[in-house]
């Protein structure tokens, strides 16, 4: 038995519901700032070719990629930025043609930095661009990959660079997914350097590479590849969803921040025996697939010029003896983050932990189930909104007993609040006298104050995997529900503040207060009512402005989410009216 005095007896008394979404906004601000970000280990020693380490020191954070085995990269001032068209029309290039993509291969350097998604628009408009995923480096906003070799810096040979130009070999000229293409280059010592590269008719490309030694000494190089991103883009502003550079490494999930790198001056160093690197968006990604059975080393850095880069290279050098041949394969993504296909492909290719491309979160075990089921509705039903809603009823379903437990003991409380009332009033001057008469009346009544709450902390992991899910799901992007709502991805574009479109002024964000925000705190609002109320009336009153408050908060998020809230208010209304109808004591 617990013992409870005045002033935790009133905490008890306030309404289990609220609290349930007090602790479910908190935590995912709580959880976001905390956890979402998992601390990098700091790598702690300067590599050489070919033996490499995985760790640099601290201080360690010079960005000169050449100590650190990154290869040749074309570095750009800002003075030398120029316009897309420009960049595309001053340089030789193959063009790339699928029912997924559309772009170009830059014979210069060889180089992916030229690439449109066909199935997304930048917009809803009808006649929107597409999403431009891949720039040259040159441009403002630049985001290139790259094949290459290294060597040993003493070595008397030429391996291809950025500013080295590739020929086109064979009858393929167009690269799409029935084609191979064949590019080569070759030096003055007797090297040649072919690239064959293909794709499927989604974002998946193969690369093999091939180093001939025509020459009659033998000769060392590594494979690399990498990603460069010129800045940073623009930001979700949501602390639970990592945008910037990530990879799994020797079988762990490597989050990084852009400020880790950028502003902390950081150079990170990895070994792994498998995985992937790359830079990723809230729905797109450019990702490094090494050769799954070749160990490699990763390499995640800042330089003002070039930007940000993700890099890898075989972490074992490769001696070819004259007359001899090497060949590498590898794999490129770079596309939106559709989970069937990452799935698909992390099956198909043998490719560890691909899925986690997508930011599952913690509740990893949670969200993507829950992702499975709210596409099978989708499917079913052809409505993204129709399925939010089916997957809230359903999630009803399975914490109806919990849910059923929890609003017992609140109907409870609250036809118990008179006498309640009455034993305070009476033991107001004893608070020991008072307390054991509570408990005595809780035990009568076999009621237990805090009953309410288990339940609501044991669903809380599920209901943030639900938000989490929603968030992340590129399938709600663009999605539209019924009415005004046109994308689910985006918060309700009416407001009260004009009389949701009635008069002709649009009003600054933070006053985009829609429809379904209003419904939802209305929800909330008819909740109150059903519960117990605090004792307190200064308690009472801060409660009572509850409603407001949520609703101003999650006037901003997705619409969505907030219809997934207020749908599931609308299952708790019910639930409650029913339970509290039913729900009987005899106190005298």
């Amino acid at each position: 038995m617990i013992p409870f005095h005045q002033k935790n007896s009133n905490i008890m008394d306030n309404k289990n519901l609220i609290l349930a979404i007090t602790l479910s906004v908190g935590i995912l601000l709580l959880w976001s700032i905390l956890f979402e970000a998992p601390p990098i280990e700091d790598p702690n020693a300067n590599p050489q070719l070919p033996e490499v380490s995985n760790k640099i020191d601290d201080e360690n954070t010079s960005t000169d990629f050449n100590s650190f085995d990154i290869g040749d990269a074309a570095v750009v001032s800002p003075d030398e930025i120029v316009s897309l068209n420009e960049s595309l029309q001053n340089s030789k290039r193959i063009s790339i043609k699928t029912p997924s993509l559309s772009g170009s291969i830059n014979l210069l350097g060889l180089k992916i930095d030229d690439l449109v998604l066909k199935k997304y628009n930048q917009t809803l408009e009808s006649d929107s661009e597409k999403i431009r995923f891949l720039s040259p480096g040159d441009t403002r906003d630049g985001l290139e990959i790259s094949f290459g070799w290294i060597k040993p810096k003493d070595a008397n040979f030429n391996v291809p660079d950025s500013k080295s130009v590739w020929s086109i070999k064979g009858k393929s000229t167009i690269l799409d997914e029935n084609n191979e293409i064949e590019l080569e280059w070759s030096n003055q010592s007797g090297q040649v350097f072919k690239t064959f590269i293909s794709v499927d008719k989604d974002y998946l490309f193969s690369v093999r590479q091939v180093v001939i030694n025509n020459s009659s000494k033998e000769i060392i190089v590594n494979n690399n590849s990498k990603v460069i991103r010129k800045k940073a883009p623009t930001l979700s502003g949501m602390f639970i969803l990592h945008e910037g550079p990530i990879g799994v490494l020797q079988e762990e999930l490597e989050l990084i921040d852009y400020d880790d790198l950028k502003e902390d001056k950081k150079v990170l160093n990895f070994e792994s025996d498998n995985g992937w690197i790359g830079i990723t968006d809230k729905y797109w990604l450019a990702a490094l697939i090494p050769n799954q059975n070749i160990p490699f080393k990763s390499i995640y850095a800042y330089d003002e010029n070039l930007g940000y880069v993700a890099y890898f290279r075989s972490l074992e050098s490769y001696n070819i003896k004259p007359n001899t041949k090497i060949e590498i394969d590898s794999k490129v993504f770079a596309g939106a983050k559709e989970a069937d296909l990452l799935d698909l492909y992390q099956e198909k290719f043998n490719i560890y932990n691909f899925d986690l491309a997508i930011d599952w979160g913690w509740f990893y075990f949670i969200t993507k189930p829950l992702f499975y089921a709210i596409s099978y509705f989708y499917e079913l039903f052809g409505n993204f909104g129709i399925a939010i809603i089916i997957l809230t009823v359903i999630t009803r379903i399975v914490f109806f007993p919990l849910a059923n437990w929890s609003f017992v003991s609140m109907a409870k409380m609250k036809l118990l609040q008179p006498e309640m009332t009455r034993i305070k009033d009476l033991y107001k001057d004893d608070r020991q006298q008072q307390q054991q008469a509570l408990m005595a009346l809780y035990k009568k009544e076999k009621v237990n104050p805090v009953s309410g709450c288990l339940p609501i902390l044991i669903q809380i992991p599920f209901f943030f995997a639900i938000y989490k899910m929603l968030f992340i799901s590129i399938e709600m992007r663009h999605a539209p529900f019924y009415g005004w709502i046109e994308d689910l991805s985006v918060k309700d574009p009416t407001t009260i503040f004009n009389l949701f479109g009635l008069i002709p002024w649009d009003p600054p964000s933070f006053m985009i207060i829609g429809i379904w925000p209003i419904l939802m705190g209305l929800t909330m609002y008819l909740q109150q009512k059903l519960n117990p109320a605090p004792p307190d009336p200064i308690q009472a009153k801060i409660f009572a402005f509850f409603p407001l408050f949520i609703t101003i908060l999650l006037s901003q998020f997705a619409a969505g989410l907030v219809i997934y809230w207020t749908t599931n208010n609308v299952l708790s209304i019910l639930q409650q009216w029913i339970i509290t109808r039913r729900t009987k004591i005899k106190t005298n």
